[in-house]
């Protein structure tokens, strides 16, 4: 454990410190906040707050958020708005497009590669391999409740989950495909043209139907119940005291209401967290890429936080293996150098040092362990000319 006064020495020696060093400290050790003591490893809320938790919604203390921030409540995923294109049809049709390879270039690329639903509907890495073993410039989002946000990707590239899939699609460093070549090569396959004719009609594959048709069933792909999820609708005996602590600290001194708020515990929205490798060679500039506004640089989506466990690594460059070191990080307040670099992109304003003590950090990563449950199994399916398991094809 690093003590206070020598991370705060380090912390302002100009020019010796790296995010990366930042980052080691933050992984190695919990961050001690000057003034804490060991008579601080108890419970810090009180049984009054502990019991107005143990109730319906409605009655829970205040949440706090910065003036200006738009937050939600709290609570349960509500369904899906339907979709005209969202068909039972077109959902079993984007299951089999989803793990089928045959949609890449080199034959050997699914969708399901880089988004297994073994591995959380991530792919476990830091960064994703694509055509040709390319890796990826960016963490692989999880699909988990991907129909309930209204951009996509780390940096909101797309305004529709068909045209995110159709980017992958033919993006030269993930699946680099042709859909010019793709869509006749699916039509020449049995039963693909008679399920691109149930699901939308016409005379068989397109390229706007493979996009809807992934769309539709990606939507599925959601969080079960969790036991925050239980506590919320009335099971009070699902929640620990310490467990009921975070939740407080979530939503009050920890400020994490500020960006992971409602049912996803995420605003949807772009921030800079001071992970964009500013000036150097692998500085990612998030947002601007899209947008072109100089406020926008190293900006990124907020992640969910729901089955957290089961989506690591985490971040837009998955620089975190260990949850507790980003908890470490955001209570410092995220970056050693609080005043940028000219030309740097400014450290949002919602993100400011927290002051928890150790055993308030442990509460909080204990709530958030309630908001996991581990997804559902998905065998794949057969494959239209396919056999599973390296059996050769009738």
């Amino acid at each position: 454990m690093i003590a206070s006064t020598g991370l705060s020495q380090v912390c302002h020696t100009p020019g010796m410190v790296s995010m990366r060093f930042a980052i080691r400290v933050a992984l190695a050790c919990a961050i001690v906040v000057p003034g804490a003591s060991a008579s601080e490893g108890g419970l810090s809320a009180s049984a009054e707050v502990l019991r107005e938790y143990r109730q319906p919604v409605a009655k829970w203390p205040p949440f706090v958020v910065d003036e200006g921030v738009l937050a939600q409540e709290l609570g349960e995923l509500p369904p899906l708005a339907p979709e005209p294109w969202h068909t039972a049809a077109s959902e079993a049709l984007g299951k089999l497009l989803f793990f089928d390879p045959r949609l890449s270039e080199s034959g050997q690329i699914a969708c399901a590669s880089c988004h297994d639903p073994e591995l959380g509907w991530a792919d476990g890495r830091r960064f994703p391999y694509g055509h040709d073993r390319t890796p990826g410039r960016r963490n692989s989002m999880t699909l988990l409740n991907v129909g309930y946000f209204d951009r996509w990707s780390w940096n909101g590239q797309s305004e529709s989950l068909a045209q995110q899939v159709l980017r992958a699609i033919e993006s030269p460093i993930e699946m680099n495909a042709d859909l010019g070549a793709i869509v006749p090569q699916l039509n020449g396959i049995d039963d693909y043209p008679r399920a691109f004719v149930a699901a939308f009609g016409g005379e068989g594959a397109t390229a706007e139907g493979i996009g809807k048709a992934l769309a539709a069933f990606v939507r599925t792909i959601r969080s079960r119940r969790s036991r925050f999820d239980l506590f919320v609708g009335g099971d009070y005996a699902r929640l620990s005291d310490r467990e009921i602590e975070g939740l407080h600290l979530f939503r009050t001194r920890g400020r994490c209401m500020n960006c992971h708020h409602g049912a996803l515990f995420s605003d949807g929205r772009f921030h800079h967290t001071g992970l964009s490798y500013y000036g150097r060679r692998f500085e990612d500039l998030g947002r601007y890429e899209v947008t072109g506004k100089p406020g926008d640089r190293g900006k990124f989506r907020t992640p969910s936080l729901r089955d957290l466990q089961f989506t690591g690594p985490w971040m837009h460059n998955g620089l975190f293996v260990d949850f507790r070191g980003i908890l470490n990080m955001y209570n410092h307040g995220m970056t050693l150098r609080r005043e940028p670099r000219t030309g740097e992109p400014t450290l949002s304003p919602l993100i400011q040092p927290l002051d928890l003590v150790p055993a308030e950090l442990d509460a909080l990563e204990a709530f958030l362990v309630t908001l996991n449950r581990r997804p559902h199994n998905l065998r794949p399916p057969e494959l239209p000319g396919l056999a599973l398991y390296g059996q050769s094809a009738p």
